[in-house]
């Protein structure tokens, strides 16, 4: 059985940094992406960043420049380090793989369990 299980998250001051992290588990061949979304009280979730494997990488407007996301294939591991926080990227973060292949073959839609961010002004 896969799980994605987030870390990092936390409170901390506007301007500062956080690095999520997010670790697929479970008998994986191969992952076809990772990605981030988030989700602030009241509204609907929305994509953060995502990265295909070994393609081009897609960020929402509000983090560019300030977001990075990252993969180590080999750790089935997907990061987001985030720089500049502001206090509008307070949300739960999911960690989200649309397709994951594994001793049981292909399955679909994982996500994490989230993990809360909070920037305080």
């Amino acid at each position: 059985q896969v799980q994605l299980v987030e870390s990092g998250g936390g409170l901390v001051q506007a301007g500062g940094s956080l690095r999520l992290s997010c670790a697929a588990s479970g008998s994986i061949f191969s992952i076809s992406a990772m990605g981030w979304y988030r989700q602030a009280p009241g509204k609907q979730r929305e994509l953060v960043a995502n990265m295909p494997s070994g393609g081009r990488t897609n960020y929402a407007d509000s983090v560019k420049g300030r977001f990075t996301i990252s993969r180590d294939n080999a750790k089935n591991t997907v990061y987001l380090q985030m720089n500049s926080l502001k206090p509008e990227d307070t949300a739960v973060y999911y960690c989200y793989a649309p397709s994951i292949y594994t001793t049981a073959g292909w399955g679909y839609n994982y996500w994490g369990q989230g993990t809360q961010v909070t920037v305080s002004s």
